[in-house]
């Protein structure tokens, strides 16, 4: 498996670009849809730079693990405010498979949302919708700044051994994953108690 880390820094010059593409396709949304949990911060910095008032969320539930999704997503919790004749802005951290931004369409029609458009950082190939907007195309499996412990945790629950969960980690930092995050947060990951789900 290979990586895609990309810093607080870059995450916000991608925006800042999606925002200015908006612009100049002359699309301004009513409301941003964040979809919890990937989709909340950079859904949060496009209201920011769109001066966008109108911000809810609504939650999909996909991932099980790291390249390891669900047969079907779920919706989990509906938008958080109607949307009734709005134009819409639904915005996730990637289209990976795209079955959630489906899910989320689907349920935002239902809502009697005007136009719907989608943005996500990163869309990958292999997805079954292209984001309206996004900003890069990767196969690897994409980190973000907001999940890391997350990330550091999935790699220990595949059980790969020992040496091969340190050639992950190596393969991780040299894609851009900070070395003393990563010693800090597994140092932290190892003091906490084991549980025997045996008893």
């Amino acid at each position: 498996m290979e990586f895609d880390v990309p810093t607080w820094s870059q995450i916000y010059d991608m925006l800042i670009d999606e925002a200015r593409q908006m612009g100049a396709e002359n699309f301004h949304p009513d409301v941003v849809i964040g979809v919890v949990r990937g989709g909340l911060i950079p859904a949060r910095i496009l209201v920011d730079l769109l001066e966008v008032s109108q911000f809810v969320t609504l939650q999909i539930e996909h991932y099980i693990g790291i390249s390891a999704t669900m047969e079907m997503p779920t919706l989990k919790q509906p938008i958080s405010a109607p949307v009734t004749g709005k134009k819409v802005l639904v915005v996730d951290d990637i289209a990976d498979t795209g079955k959630t931004l489906r899910l989320a369409i689907a349920h935002l029609k239902e809502q009697g949302a005007k136009q719907t458009k989608t943005s996500t950082l990163y869309y990958k190939p292999c997805s079954i919708l292209v984001p309206d907007f996004y900003e890069r195309q990767t196969s690897n499996w994409v980190v973000f700044p907001w999940e890391t412990k997350e990330t550091l945790r999935k790699l220990q629950q595949q059980n790969l051994g020992k040496r091969a969960l340190n050639r992950e980690i190596t393969k991780l930092v040299k894609a851009g994953f900070p070395k003393q995050l990563a010693e800090k947060l597994l140092a932290e990951m190892e003091k906490e108690p084991k549980y025997d789900a045996s008893t």
